[in-house]
Protein backbone atom coordinates (compact mmCIF):
# COMPACT_ATOMS: atom_id res chain seq x y z
CA UNK A 1 0.00 0.00 0.00
CA UNK A 2 1.25 3.48 -0.88
CA UNK A 3 1.37 5.70 2.19
CA UNK A 4 2.52 9.30 2.40
CA UNK A 5 4.23 9.38 5.78
CA UNK A 6 4.60 13.15 5.56
CA UNK A 7 0.82 13.56 5.76
CA UNK A 8 0.14 11.12 8.57
CA UNK A 9 1.80 13.25 11.25
CA UNK A 10 -0.12 16.42 10.33
CA UNK A 11 -2.78 17.70 12.71
CA UNK A 12 -6.37 17.53 11.47
CA UNK A 13 -9.38 19.66 12.34
CA UNK A 14 -10.62 17.06 14.81
CA UNK A 15 -7.44 15.55 16.21
CA UNK A 16 -3.86 16.50 17.00
CA UNK A 17 -1.07 14.09 16.19
CA UNK A 18 0.86 14.88 19.37
CA UNK A 19 -0.51 16.36 22.58
CA UNK A 20 1.41 17.90 25.47
CA UNK A 21 0.51 14.78 27.44
CA UNK A 22 2.36 12.65 24.87
CA UNK A 23 5.65 14.35 25.72
CA UNK A 24 5.02 14.00 29.46
CA UNK A 25 4.11 10.36 28.91
CA UNK A 26 7.47 9.71 27.26
CA UNK A 27 9.24 10.94 30.37
CA UNK A 28 7.53 8.13 32.27
CA UNK A 29 8.42 5.61 29.54
CA UNK A 30 12.07 6.56 29.97
CA UNK A 31 11.71 6.11 33.71
CA UNK A 32 10.25 2.62 33.15
CA UNK A 33 13.20 1.74 30.88
CA UNK A 34 15.91 2.66 33.40
CA UNK A 35 16.49 -0.74 35.06
CA UNK A 36 16.99 -2.40 31.67
CA UNK A 37 19.20 0.03 29.75
CA UNK A 38 22.64 -1.22 28.67
CA UNK A 39 25.34 0.35 30.83
CA UNK A 40 28.53 -0.77 29.11
CA UNK A 41 30.73 1.65 27.20
CA UNK A 42 30.13 1.84 23.48
CA UNK A 43 26.56 0.53 23.63
CA UNK A 44 24.74 1.09 20.33
CA UNK A 45 21.12 2.23 20.18
CA UNK A 46 18.55 2.49 17.41
CA UNK A 47 15.47 4.72 17.57
CA UNK A 48 12.76 3.76 15.09
CA UNK A 49 10.47 6.71 14.49
CA UNK A 50 11.65 10.01 15.92
CA UNK A 51 8.82 12.50 15.28
CA UNK A 52 10.52 15.90 15.86
CA UNK A 53 13.40 14.64 17.97
CA UNK A 54 12.15 15.20 21.51
CA UNK A 55 12.95 11.65 22.65
CA UNK A 56 15.96 11.52 20.33
CA UNK A 57 17.49 14.19 22.55
CA UNK A 58 17.04 11.93 25.58
CA UNK A 59 18.62 8.95 23.81
CA UNK A 60 21.51 11.07 22.52
CA UNK A 61 22.31 11.96 26.12
CA UNK A 62 22.37 8.30 27.13
CA UNK A 63 24.19 6.66 24.20
CA UNK A 64 27.44 7.58 22.48
CA UNK A 65 26.35 5.71 19.34
CA UNK A 66 22.79 6.39 18.21
CA UNK A 67 21.11 5.68 14.86
CA UNK A 68 17.71 7.25 14.17
CA UNK A 69 15.49 5.68 11.50
CA UNK A 70 12.49 7.66 10.25
CA UNK A 71 10.31 7.34 7.16
CA UNK A 72 9.14 10.96 6.86
CA UNK A 73 11.86 13.20 5.45
CA UNK A 74 10.51 16.38 7.03
CA UNK A 75 10.63 14.75 10.47
CA UNK A 76 14.22 13.66 9.89
CA UNK A 77 15.15 17.27 9.18
CA UNK A 78 13.26 18.52 12.24
CA UNK A 79 14.93 15.94 14.50
CA UNK A 80 18.36 16.67 13.03
CA UNK A 81 17.90 20.37 13.86
CA UNK A 82 16.76 19.46 17.38
CA UNK A 83 19.66 17.05 17.96
CA UNK A 84 22.71 18.16 15.93
CA UNK A 85 25.12 15.92 17.88
CA UNK A 86 27.92 14.29 15.85
CA UNK A 87 27.33 10.85 17.40
CA UNK A 88 23.73 10.69 16.11
CA UNK A 89 23.17 9.33 12.59
CA UNK A 90 19.84 10.00 10.90
CA UNK A 91 18.48 7.68 8.22
CA UNK A 92 15.45 8.60 6.11
CA UNK A 93 13.95 5.26 5.09
CA UNK A 94 10.87 3.15 5.57
CA UNK A 95 11.56 0.50 8.16
CA UNK A 96 10.79 -2.26 5.69
CA UNK A 97 13.46 -1.03 3.25
CA UNK A 98 16.39 -0.60 5.63
CA UNK A 99 19.01 -2.88 7.12
CA UNK A 100 21.98 -1.87 9.27
CA UNK A 101 25.51 -2.41 7.93
CA UNK A 102 26.55 -6.06 8.13
CA UNK A 103 28.95 -5.42 11.03
CA UNK A 104 26.49 -3.36 13.11
CA UNK A 105 24.22 -4.81 15.79
CA UNK A 106 22.33 -2.87 18.43
CA UNK A 107 22.33 -3.24 22.20
CA UNK A 108 19.02 -1.38 22.47
CA UNK A 109 16.27 -0.74 19.93
CA UNK A 110 13.48 1.69 20.82
CA UNK A 111 10.15 1.22 19.04
CA UNK A 112 7.74 3.50 20.88
CA UNK A 113 4.17 4.22 19.79
CA UNK A 114 5.20 3.10 16.31
CA UNK A 115 4.42 -0.60 15.81
CA UNK A 116 0.69 0.19 15.67
CA UNK A 117 1.44 2.25 12.53
CA UNK A 118 3.17 -0.59 10.67
CA UNK A 119 1.32 -2.49 7.93
CA UNK A 120 3.04 -5.80 8.68
CA UNK A 121 4.28 -5.82 12.28
CA UNK A 122 5.43 -9.44 12.60
CA UNK A 123 7.97 -9.37 9.73
CA UNK A 124 9.32 -6.09 11.09
CA UNK A 125 9.74 -7.56 14.57
CA UNK A 126 11.53 -10.55 13.03
CA UNK A 127 13.98 -8.21 11.31
CA UNK A 128 14.57 -6.22 14.50
CA UNK A 129 15.41 -9.49 16.25
CA UNK A 130 18.20 -10.04 13.73
CA UNK A 131 19.54 -6.53 14.33
CA UNK A 132 20.04 -7.09 18.08
CA UNK A 133 23.50 -7.77 19.48
CA UNK A 134 23.98 -10.69 21.89
CA UNK A 135 22.21 -9.59 25.04
CA UNK A 136 20.48 -6.78 23.12
CA UNK A 137 16.91 -5.78 23.93
CA UNK A 138 13.95 -4.28 22.10
CA UNK A 139 12.09 -1.63 24.12
CA UNK A 140 8.61 -1.94 22.64
CA UNK A 141 5.80 0.40 23.68
CA UNK A 142 2.33 0.76 22.13
CA UNK A 143 -0.89 2.52 23.14
CA UNK A 144 -3.12 0.28 25.26
CA UNK A 145 -6.57 -0.73 23.96
CA UNK A 146 -7.72 -1.26 27.55
CA UNK A 147 -6.78 2.14 28.97
CA UNK A 148 -9.70 3.41 31.10
CA UNK A 149 -10.08 6.51 28.93
CA UNK A 150 -10.61 4.26 25.92
CA UNK A 151 -12.98 1.92 27.73
CA UNK A 152 -15.06 4.92 28.82
CA UNK A 153 -15.19 6.11 25.20
CA UNK A 154 -16.53 2.68 24.20
CA UNK A 155 -19.26 2.87 26.87
CA UNK A 156 -20.13 6.36 25.63
CA UNK A 157 -20.56 5.02 22.11
CA UNK A 158 -17.65 7.06 20.72
CA UNK A 159 -15.57 3.97 19.82
CA UNK A 160 -16.98 0.65 18.61
CA UNK A 161 -14.78 -1.54 20.84
CA UNK A 162 -11.52 -1.34 22.78
CA UNK A 163 -9.28 -2.45 19.92
CA UNK A 164 -11.01 -0.41 17.21
CA UNK A 165 -9.01 1.98 15.03
CA UNK A 166 -10.98 5.22 14.76
CA UNK A 167 -11.10 7.33 11.60
CA UNK A 168 -8.88 9.93 13.26
CA UNK A 169 -6.35 7.33 14.34
CA UNK A 170 -6.30 5.81 10.86
CA UNK A 171 -5.66 9.21 9.29
CA UNK A 172 -2.67 9.51 11.63
CA UNK A 173 -1.28 6.18 10.50
CA UNK A 174 -2.65 3.73 13.05
CA UNK A 175 -3.39 0.31 11.62
CA UNK A 176 -4.23 -1.57 14.85
CA UNK A 177 -4.78 -1.04 18.57
CA UNK A 178 -2.95 -3.51 20.77
CA UNK A 179 -3.74 -5.10 24.10
CA UNK A 180 -1.26 -7.21 26.08
CA UNK A 181 -2.43 -10.50 24.57
CA UNK A 182 -2.33 -9.41 20.93
CA UNK A 183 1.00 -7.61 21.30
CA UNK A 184 2.64 -10.59 23.00
CA UNK A 185 1.19 -12.85 20.29
CA UNK A 186 2.91 -10.82 17.54
CA UNK A 187 6.16 -10.66 19.50
CA UNK A 188 6.28 -14.42 20.01
CA UNK A 189 5.21 -15.11 16.44
CA UNK A 190 8.25 -13.07 15.38
CA UNK A 191 10.55 -15.35 17.40
CA UNK A 192 11.18 -12.91 20.24
CA UNK A 193 10.99 -13.61 23.95
CA UNK A 194 9.33 -11.30 26.48
CA UNK A 195 11.83 -10.58 29.26
CA UNK A 196 9.63 -8.05 31.09
CA UNK A 197 6.13 -6.64 30.73
CA UNK A 198 4.64 -3.52 32.30
CA UNK A 199 2.16 -0.72 31.87
CA UNK A 200 3.19 2.93 31.76
CA UNK A 201 1.01 5.55 33.48
CA UNK A 202 -2.58 4.84 34.53
CA UNK A 203 -4.74 6.93 32.19
CA UNK A 204 -8.20 8.06 33.33
CA UNK A 205 -8.72 10.72 30.63
CA UNK A 206 -8.20 11.09 26.89
CA UNK A 207 -5.08 12.96 25.75
CA UNK A 208 -6.91 16.20 24.99
CA UNK A 209 -8.64 16.03 28.38
CA UNK A 210 -5.29 15.48 30.11
CA UNK A 211 -3.93 18.56 28.33
CA UNK A 212 -6.90 20.70 29.41
CA UNK A 213 -6.76 19.45 32.98
CA UNK A 214 -3.04 20.24 33.19
CA UNK A 215 -3.53 23.71 31.66
CA UNK A 216 -6.35 24.48 34.10
CA UNK A 217 -4.35 23.27 37.10
CA UNK A 218 -6.95 20.58 37.88
CA UNK A 219 -4.17 17.99 37.83
CA UNK A 220 -0.45 18.44 38.35
CA UNK A 221 2.79 16.48 38.45
CA UNK A 222 1.89 15.02 41.83
CA UNK A 223 -1.28 13.60 40.28
CA UNK A 224 0.73 12.17 37.37
CA UNK A 225 3.14 10.59 39.82
CA UNK A 226 0.15 8.93 41.43
CA UNK A 227 -0.95 7.69 38.00
CA UNK A 228 2.53 6.26 37.38
CA UNK A 229 2.55 4.46 40.71
CA UNK A 230 -0.99 3.15 40.21
CA UNK A 231 0.03 1.90 36.77
CA UNK A 232 2.56 -0.42 38.40
CA UNK A 233 -0.33 -2.04 40.29
CA UNK A 234 -2.71 -2.14 37.30
CA UNK A 235 -0.60 -2.43 34.12
CA UNK A 236 -3.61 -3.40 31.99
CA UNK A 237 -5.19 0.01 32.76
CA UNK A 238 -2.25 2.14 31.64
CA UNK A 239 -1.90 4.52 28.73
CA UNK A 240 0.74 2.25 27.19
CA UNK A 241 1.94 -1.33 27.20
CA UNK A 242 5.69 -1.92 27.55
CA UNK A 243 7.37 -5.18 26.56
CA UNK A 244 11.12 -5.73 26.90
CA UNK A 245 11.99 -8.26 24.20
CA UNK A 246 15.03 -10.36 23.39
CA UNK A 247 15.83 -12.79 20.55
CA UNK A 248 14.21 -16.14 21.29
CA UNK A 249 14.54 -19.72 20.17
CA UNK A 250 11.54 -19.42 17.88
CA UNK A 251 8.03 -18.06 17.52
CA UNK A 252 4.71 -19.83 18.01
CA UNK A 253 5.13 -23.26 16.43
CA UNK A 254 7.69 -23.87 13.68
CA UNK A 255 9.97 -21.00 12.55
CA UNK A 256 8.45 -19.13 9.62
CA UNK A 257 10.30 -18.88 6.33
CA UNK A 258 11.03 -15.29 5.23
CA UNK A 259 8.19 -14.07 3.03
CA UNK A 260 5.73 -16.74 4.20
CA UNK A 261 2.21 -15.53 5.08
CA UNK A 262 1.45 -14.59 8.68
CA UNK A 263 -1.73 -15.81 10.35
CA UNK A 264 -2.27 -13.61 13.38
CA UNK A 265 -5.38 -15.29 14.72
CA UNK A 266 -7.19 -11.99 15.36
CA UNK A 267 -8.61 -9.16 13.31
CA UNK A 268 -6.19 -6.36 12.61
Amino acid sequence: MNRDLRLEHQDTGARKYAYAFDYIHREYMWRAFQPFLPRHAGARALEMGCYRGEFTRTLAGAFDDLTVLEGAGDLVEAARRAVPAAHVRFVNSRFEDWNPPADVRFDAVFLMHTLEHVDEPVPLLERIGRWLAPGGRLFLVVPNANAPSRQIAVKMGLIAHNTAVTAGEYAHGHRRTYSFDTLEHDVRLAGLDVAHRAGVLFKPLANFQMDRALEAGIIDRAYLEGCYQLGMVHPDLCASIFLLCSPGAGGLGEPREPGAPVVTGYAS
